[in-house]
């Protein structure tokens, strides 16, 4: 009897099926370094999301599905503790034996620090607009290096939750400061009310009693958010929101390529022609974002909330304000005044809300202007999770942008 042969989708099927089988467990934490991680692994496995991609990465209460994640990866991919300082302790208890990377703190990544205030000048995206010096060498997009390279890197970020260099305590941010910052000790917003939280995957409901809804942050009452001051952040001295320049995730392809090959060396070959073709869409997409962009280079728009540093400074085109900080707390009256005046006053043309925040604070913003008003989604809500998520996010983003104008 002859032989039979299976068609080739069964057997590509088949195939597929046991890569999977034995590929990695991996989590990440926020739906587009998911995005990025699903395309590492294109073809061997898939990671699982963490905090949905409708909810702020800011302030969120971990289902137990999502905390089971955690505790069944070998690696955990994550921005770090700068953006989800609440899911530090989740981490180190329940991805305990995990090899975790912060990619925040990956070799080649550009920061920029917080900004201060309600307005920003066009100054502010001068100089730094490649960041810090430290990490500018990477800027050429080089295609050929990653592969040893980031091979000699996937050992130093393993579960290292180290964050000296940041500093947290200090939130240093002496190049913003003035006068008025003296009478504002906001000591850091400790978090540690936090502490006490019990991230055990199987007992989560002993958060409801605080309640961290994404417009209800009592706990910031006590601190005055004066427009001019220090505003309280609690995420580091660093902005957190570095997904949000397409150049950060091409390098983080090639740290996620490595950690993957370390943890799993038979595929090694399949991660990193995944993120050197990955790379090279990022390539393509910020070629195209930038023609989508170009016909309203200039225009003059205040977001949401101060979040879209890396993507102006990509792509060239700085905000003129933010209604809320960085970390999505609620301004005060005092903020919302200011942000109205420069609305009204110096020709703003567009106000973005924002999918996952109250929409009311950008009609108070709007009131008495002839501003127009578009949503952006920084996080890929209304998206499907997975490796199509992360360009089209930003692809959608500067469409949005340049449609508000």
């Amino acid at each position: 009897m002859s032989r039979m042969l299976l068609p080739l989708s069964l057997s590509a099927a088949l195939l597929g099926g046991t890569a999977v089988a034995d590929a990695p467990s991996v989590a990440a934490d926020i739906a587009p370094v998911h995005s990025l991680v699903a395309r590492v692994m294109a073809g061997v496995g898939s990671p699982d999301l963490v905090i949905p991609a409708g909810a702020s990465p800011h302030q969120y209460n971990l289902r137990p599905s999502e905390a089971k994640a955690l505790q069944d990866a070998d690696l955990v991919f994550w921005l770090g503790e700068d953006l989800t300082p609440w899911l530090e302790d989740a981490v180190d208890t329940l991805a305990a034996t995990a090899s975790v990377t912060a990619l925040l703190e990956a070799e080649g990544t550009i920061l920029h620090d917080f900004r201060e205030g309600a307005l920003f000048e066009a100054h502010d995206h001068g100089d730094e607009k490649h960041g810090h010096e430290e990490h500018a060498d990477h800027e050429d997009h080089d295609h050929e290096h990653g592969h040893m390279e980031a091979k000699a890197e996937a050992h130093d970020h393993d579960h290292d939750h180290d964050h000296d260099e940041h500093a947290h305590d200090e939130h240093d941010h002496d190049k913003h400061a003035d006068e008025e910052h003296a009478e504002h000790d906001h000591d850091e917003h400790d978090h540690e009310e936090h502490a006490e939280h019990d991230h055990d995957a199987h007992d989560h409901e002993d958060h409801a009693e605080h309640d961290h809804d994404k417009h209800d942050h009592e706990e910031h009452a006590g601190h005055d958010h004066d427009a001019h001051g220090h505003e309280g952040h609690d995420h580091g001295d660093h902005d957190p929101h570095a997904w949000l320049s397409p150049t950060n995730a091409a390098t983080w392809l090639n740290v996620i390529a490595a950690k993957l090959s370390a943890a799993d060396p038979e595929n090694a070959g399949t991660y990193f022609a995944n993120a050197a073709e990955a790379r090279a869409e990022m390539d393509a997409l910020i070629t195209e974002v930038t023609a989508i962009l170009e016909p309203v280079k200039g225009g003059r728009f205040i977001s949401f909330h101060d979040a879209y540093q890396y993507f102006e400074m990509d792509f060239d085109f700085p905000a003129s304000g933010a209604i809320s900080l960085g970390d999505a707390a609620d301004p005060s009256p005092a903020r919302i005044a200011e942000v109205q005046g420069r609305v009204q006053d110096e020709g703003i043309q567009c106000v973005l809300a924002e999918p996952q925040f109250n929409p009311g604070l950008v009609t108070t913003v709007l009131d008495g202007s002839s501003a127009n008003t578009a949503v952006i989604d920084p996080l890929g809500a209304d998206l499907e999770p997975g490796a199509d998520l992360y360009p089209q996010m930003i692809r959608n983003m500067a469409t949005a942008l340049a449609g508000c104008f």
